[in-house]
């Protein structure tokens, strides 16, 4: 990381279904990584805990209201646009069903899967997804 470089502070959130699915959504146009797949969420906005910045998110994002979350690792990672640091929760209670409500397409995964079913992944997502299957049994 550059020395001067602003941290953008992200909440990201992997929703887990009962079947072992995980959720993906397709990046907009107009947004940096534009088509790529990203587990959903958004920047932390000043004075928010994680878990506010995923309800607000999600609820923007996918029309859901999430429960409860589980804290599952911080990572950072470097993009050319930006340099994040990311909290990544799993979460496997809301209400709603997931629905792109900013024009994105989404994907149920299977976690037992190795590799996603669609493609470009946008680069953070990798560990993210690793971290995620360590919790299978």
């Amino acid at each position: 990381m550059q020395a001067n470089r602003p941290v953008t502070e992200v909440a990201a959130g992997i929703l887990l279904d009962k079947e072992g699915r995980y959720l993906l959504g397709q990046r907009p146009e107009g947004k940096p990584y534009a088509g790529y797949w990203e587990v959903p969420g958004g920047k932390i906005e000043g004075g928010e805990s994680v878990f506010d910045a995923l309800k607000r998110e999600l609820q923007e994002e996918l029309g859901i209201d999430i429960e409860s979350s589980e804290d599952l690792t911080v990572l950072e990672y470097d993009y050319p646009h930006a340099y994040v640091l990311l909290h990544v929760s799993v979460i496997r209670q809301w209400k709603g069903v997931p629905a792109g409500c900013e024009g994105q397409q989404l994907s149920w995964q299977l976690l037992s899967e190795k590799v996603p079913s669609v493609e470009p992944l946008l680069p953070a997502a990798w560990p993210m997804l690793e971290k995620l299957r360590l919790l299978q049994p």
